[in-house]
């Protein structure tokens, strides 16, 4: 009896325990306390409300016996009416639990109907993605032709600047050659005039200097004759004083003698 009484209070409590979950039809299942240990669901609708094919009472089976259970509760001392009244309550439950889990499943038509248009989806999908690819790549094809062509043009356009301007640079670069040739001709005369006025005054200066020198040489050997002939002069006097002296001297000796 006791017994009993405990697998009753745990499976009123997991059944009031059970969270609150969100059905994919759109459909919410709330459990709401009615006792102590007891508890009722209620479903609430919510948006997207689809229709949930379930099962028919007659086609569902229930997992225990009832008979079974009155019997096995009335020799554990309850009553006939008891036993029946609990059995009633377990049977309402288990179709109430069962009602939630067919609410979950799905068929496998169902499934095989979702799939079906799930691949048409994806065809249509696939199709209009092949138009998109079709439509963008001529777009893209006639984009690249335009590129190509205008392309082409800078291209040419290039290679006939570059051309001016290779002309252009040739002809600069033979007028400037041409200047500088004649620049360094003209150049050139004016080193040469230079260099003959420098020979020619270098030439006036060597002949100026040798006959500045022949008439220095010419002075210094006048002056060195004339020294000569004063030192004679000179050594002449000096002679005639001394001898002079010597004669005043005998002179004035031979008087005192």
């Amino acid at each position: 009896m006791a017994a009993l009484s405990r697998r009753l209070a745990t499976l009123f409590s997991s059944c009031g325990r059970h969270p609150q979950r969100h059905r994919p039809g759109g459909l919410r299942c709330q459990w709401f306390p009615v006792g102590k240990d007891f508890h009722t669901s209620s479903t609430v609708n919510s948006y997207d409300v689809r229709q949930i094919e379930l099962t028919p009472l007659e086609q569902r089976k229930l997992t225990f016996d009832t008979h079974a259970l009155v019997k096995e509760l009335e020799s554990k001392g309850f009553e006939k009416g008891q036993a029946e009244v609990i059995v009633g309550t377990l049977v309402t439950l288990t179709t109430a639990n069962m009602d939630i889990v067919y609410r979950d499943m799905v068929t496998t038509a169902h499934q095989e109907i979702a799939l079906q248009q799930i691949m048409a989806h994806l065809d249509s999908i696939r199709k209009d993605m092949v138009i998109l690819e079709k439509s963008e790549f001529a777009n893209l094809r006639s984009e690249n032709a335009k590129m190509k062509a205008e392309l082409e043009q800078i291209k040419t356009r290039l290679l006939e600047e570059s051309k001016k301007l290779r002309a252009d640079s040739k002809l600069d670069i033979n007028l400037e050659r041409s200047r500088l040739t004649d620049m360094f001709t003209e150049q050139e005369k004016k080193l040469m005039e230079v260099s003959t006025e420098f020979q020619k005054r270098n030439s006036e200066i060597d002949r100026s200097t040798m006959e500045t020198t022949k008439k220095i040489d010419i002075e210094v050997a006048s002056l060195k004759t004339l020294l000569e002939s004063l030192k004679l002069d000179t050594i002449r006097y000096l002679a005639g004083c001394v001898f002079s002296c010597l004669a005043i001297t005998l002179g004035f000796y031979r008087l005192w003698k």
